[in-house]
């Protein structure tokens, strides 16, 4: 067995995984031809990973541009814990002003610990109209857990 079949996690591991993480890093192509990375908090629906950004950002003109993107969750410090997650997606752009409004109040709920209080609930609904929502639709997913080797490298 290839080092490399022995680091691959199972699609039940990646959706554990995913489950777990909080930021997921997003490569585009920017303006100049140069990789334009940024963090982006998410929620996984469906298979697909969705975000959501200010519609004036610079990630938002790039995917515009070119629906393509790299997408990227890792944890570990060690070599021989790190694990992660990387995604090739076409990214499709979504401006409905409910689904954002929805989609945002799931999204604090997750990292909020709890159902957003009327007081974020307010903001998300004043901030919704000036958002979008990416839907990153996987072409091509690698992973990769050096847990697995047992310390060995």
């Amino acid at each position: 067995m290839s080092r490399r079949d022995q680091i691959t996690m199972t699609p039940e591991e990646i959706v554990v995984f995913l489950d777990q993480q909080r930021v997921v890093t997003c490569a585009s192509q920017g303006p100049h031809g140069w990789p334009h990375l940024m963090p982006l908090w998410y929620l996984v629906r469906d298979g697909d990973i969705w975000a959501w950004s200010y519609t004036k950002s610079q990630k938002v003109r790039n995917l515009e541009r070119d629906p393509r993107a790299t997408l990227q969750v890792e944890a570990g410090e060690e070599y021989a814990e790190l694990r992660g997650v990387m995604i090739e997606a076409d990214t499709e752009i979504h401006r409905d002003t409910e689904l954002t409004t929805e989609f945002a109040l799931t999204l604090f709920e997750r990292y909020g610990a709890g159902a957003p209080s009327e007081s974020v609930a307010e903001m998300v609904r004043a901030q919704a109209p000036k958002r979008v929502l990416f839907q990153f639709r996987a072409r091509r997913t690698a992973s990769w857990d050096h847990r697995k080797l047992g310390g060995l490298y």
